[in-house]
């Protein structure tokens, strides 16, 4: 997970402030999705 942040989200250099609240937001987005795929799934026995 360390490596993957490392790679998704390097420090904001961008100057105006609603682009970094994007690209933060995107980035967020994008491990959220990675995240979700490492998740076991369960299926509900009867």
């Amino acid at each position: 997970m360390f490596c993957y942040k490392q790679l998704c989200i390097p420090k904001l250099t961008l100057r105006d402030f609603n682009v970094q609240v994007g690209a933060a937001l995107a980035d967020m987005k994008a491990m959220n999705k990675v995240i979700r795929f490492d998740m076991p799934v369960y299926q509900q026995t009867n």
